[in-house]
């Protein structure tokens, strides 16, 4: 860390050692140092590299960087930082197709704003609250081991805003075992797992709002994660699905419980220049596998050439409590689909106000409606079965995404809780199709 001395400390230094000498005394010790409030440290400026910058950087500073491509990982594991570009299309922190991630986020309270990280082999952003065995921040597990949930807090405050992640190796922006934060305004593509992903959190605490999530396996992905989730005016559209909500046992916090899917564009995800999933699902809309107590409603679901929305099982998590409602769904292959297994067959699922939906079983809003739930049987759904998919670094480029400018003095750090928006769900009403389309390359 760089020492801070204000200038009013080496003015009385100067002064009063040399007087302390003539007069016989002696200085026991140094004057204190003291700190001057949160810096600007700028990137290369002042520092050659953004790693550079922020490990010279203390809590609350603010690491401003200049246009230009970076070949590192960004590893952040101090609170309060702000790292932000001064350009977001022109700062480009670059993998190279060799290195695991593009920017780790380890500590509370971390700003990663308007800047583009591409060619991670793994991730872009890494937001976490977890560690492997070795101690180094890790995005999840070995999936051999419970996770004890008292060993690995959740990460307490984070925001994500005008970052565009593209051709990553698995998710373009990641926060997981992490709460009380923001995902906006941002863009991924090219993700070969999920462009966006919110994984095990309890009493989330997260907003993500306003981004577009297009050319990846999975737009958008919620595991083992609710509770104040919610998921509203944003664009999943030209994927291969849109958005899935899924219990994970290789997660904590089984079963998936209480997130809000509402407001969303979630149309035509059946594009095959796109990474191919590992479960190779292709054509679907919302897919729910094993979550429970979802709200999934005013959302603009259409032309997803398999199914707009699959309640379903995830191994032996049957899907229960799920809410589909007042959704606007057309031209899909089906609108509303419930196929849980014969293994784990749910309850208390309902749908109402989907108005004009075709549903398998027929006539489903009639047989579960909100205001009386009941037992549902199951449909044997068969999914569109994908094409081959591309390799994720060869997705298409990104188009231009908003800006947000440089800045001349440090900016204020996220708090947390405190500073994540309050979110009317109510009075969210199904969004316009072209929401958020001049950001996106994909038409439908």
């Amino acid at each position: 860390m760089r020492a801070r001395v204000a200038p009013l400390t080496l003015l009385v230094s100067a002064v009063l050692v040399p007087a302390l000498l003539m007069s016989g005394c002696s200085a026991s010790s140094p004057a204190p140092e003291v700190a001057d409030g949160p810096a600007l440290l700028r990137v290369p400026a002042d520092h050659p590299t953004i790693t550079d910058a922020v490990e010279a950087a203390d809590e609350g500073d603010t690491v401003l960087v200049a246009p230009g491509v970076y070949r590192e990982t960004v590893a952040i594991a101090t609170a309060g930082i702000t790292l932000r570009g001064e350009a977001r299309d022109e700062v480009v922190i670059d993998g190279e197709v060799r290195r695991g991630n593009g920017v780790v986020v380890s500590a509370p309270g971390v700003t990663v704003q308007n800047l583009t990280v591409r060619n991670a082999t793994q991730n872009g952003v890494l937001v976490t609250g977890m560690r492997s065995d070795d101690g180094t921040p890790a995005g999840g597990h070995d999936g051999y081991r419970t996770i004890d949930t008292d060993d690995f807090p959740l990460l307490d405050g984070f925001r994500v805003d005008h970052v565009t992640a593209s051709n990553n190796g698995l998710y373009g922006i990641y926060a997981f075992n992490a709460a009380n934060g923001v995902i906006t305004d941002s863009y991924a593509s090219g993700g070969a797992d999920s462009g966006i992903y919110v994984g095990q959190c309890e009493r989330c605490n997260i907003v993500v709002s306003g981004n577009v999530a297009e050319r990846n396996a999975v737009g958008f992905e919620i595991a083992n994660a609710g509770g104040g989730l919610i998921v509203t005016g944003n664009r999943f559209v030209g994927n291969r699905i849109g958005a899935t909500i899924a219990s994970d046992y290789q997660e904590a916090y089984v079963p998936q419980r209480a997130a809000t899917l509402v407001g969303n564009v979630i149309a035509a995800n059946a594009e095959v220049a796109t990474p191919e999933q590992a479960e190779g699902g292709f054509g679907i809309g919302v897919g729910i596998a094993g979550g429970t107590e979802n709200a999934v409603t005013a959302n603009l679901v259409e032309a997803n050439p398999a199914a707009g929305v699959v309640v379903t099982s995830a191994e032996d998590l049957g899907p229960e409590a799920n809410r589909i409602t007042g959704n606007a769904l057309r031209g899909n292959g089906l609108d509303l689909v419930y196929s849980p297994s014969a293994r784990a067959p749910g309850a208390e699922n309902c749908w109402e106000g989907n108005a004009g939906a075709v549903s398998a079983p027929s006539d489903l809003q009639t047989l579960s409606p909100c205001s009386a739930p009941a037992a549902v049987d199951a449909v044997v759904f068969a999914p569109v079965a994908g094409p081959a998919g591309i390799p994720f670094s060869e997705v298409a480029a990104p188009p231009a995404q908003p800006d947000l400018g440089s800045v001349d003095a440090p900016l204020q750090r996220w708090e947390g809780a405190e500073d994540v928006p309050q979110i009317d769900v109510a009075g969210i009403g199904i969004p316009s199709p072209d929401l958020l389309a001049e950001n996106s390359a994909v038409r439908w």
